[in-house]
């Protein structure tokens, strides 16, 4: 039964699953906007939910107005997104498709911008592949999931990519901000200090550089905040690696594939600009539930204190 008709079911007490139906979320529905027009700005667009088709609304944006764009395209899987089905095609028209997208969103983005794609393992050897076209390639990032089915005739799919490519060989990377705090377990000490790691009332700590093997991400789930009934939402964590890294305070960051909003509400949390085009209506008032529960709670899982935490250990 779709989200949008079904009544609402209740809940156990932790459970704090965002599921709002459109027909209790119209409040949340009507902060979205539409456009039709060429924007000659980004004034009326600027930390807006976007509705709408990012074929569409792509090209009414400003050209090289964006710093950033996180873009997680729907997988070339058969999926529903709350009724409606993306349905799995060939390798050469999800390529065709992929180079679609890339060629709407590729003006809008600065000279000096970066862009991070994710995908599965196999929508990965074509997204790769196109974006290379478009961009110069930096790195695969490949992130740990942490759950997944099992399969009876192959291994388990737990890893996920991001594809991080730029626009030019001048661009934002902070490593500082992205640095990982991990337990030491065999502290080494030189004339009795700790060398290279701190000392701490709750354990000896160091803050290490981060690689493109991401194994400290949790999925969300049911009783964190976070959570929404969107069948792929991204970890809050995972989107604020690549904003720390890769954008500053007061910038522009584009999703052109919101889902449930969760790089406006990152963005929002970190002191960046957000825009989210979205063509789901139930999509866009949960991510707009979102930001408006951000407000109350701009925390954001496993970082803390600048630095990002290996899983559960906070």
């Amino acid at each position: 039964m779709s989200t949008t008709n079904r009544t609402a079911i209740s809940k156990a007490a932790r459970n704090k699953t965002i599921d709002t139906p459109l027909s209790e979320g119209k409040m949340y529905l009507n902060r979205c906007i539409h456009i039709s027009q060429k924007q000659d700005s980004l004034l009326f667009v600027k930390d807006k939910t976007v509705m709408g088709n990012t074929l569409e609304i792509c090209p009414l944006l400003p050209e090289k107005s964006i710093d950033l764009i996180i873009a997680d395209p729907p997988y070339n899987l058969t999926k529903s997104f709350n009724g409606n089905v993306f349905s799995k095609k060939k390798e050469e028209d999800y390529e065709t498709y992929t180079r679609e997208w890339l060629c709407t969103v590729k003006p809008l983005l600065k000279e000096n911008g970066s862009i991070y794609v994710c995908c599965d393992w196999e929508s990965s050897l074509i997204i790769g592949k196109v974006l290379g076209e478009f961009f110069h390639i930096r790195n695969r990032i490949t992130w740990q999931r942490e759950k997944g089915r099992g399969a009876k005739t192959n291994w388990k799919n737990g890893m996920e990519d991001i594809w991080f490519a730029t626009n030019g060989n001048d661009y934002t990377f902070h490593l500082d901000a992205v640095k990982i705090r991990k337990k030491v377990l065999a502290p080494y000490r030189v004339g009795g200090k700790p060398k290279d790691w701190t000392e701490t009332e709750n354990g000896n700590f160091r803050d290490t550089c981060p690689s493109n093997f991401w194994d400290d991400i949790t999925v969300p789930f049911w009783s964190m905040p976070e959570n929404t009934a969107h069948p792929t939402q991204k970890p809050e964590k995972l989107i604020a690696k690549i904003m720390l890294a890769s954008s500053s305070e007061g910038d522009i960051v584009l999703d052109p594939f919101l889902g449930s909003g969760t790089t406006s509400v990152v963005a929002k949390k970190l002191k960046r600009h957000y825009i989210g085009i979205e063509q789901e209506a139930q999509y866009c008032a949960w991510a707009e539930q979102r930001l408006e529960n951000a407000e109350k709670h701009p925390e954001i899982q496993g970082y803390a204190d600048g630095v990002f935490w290996e899983r559960n250990s906070l």
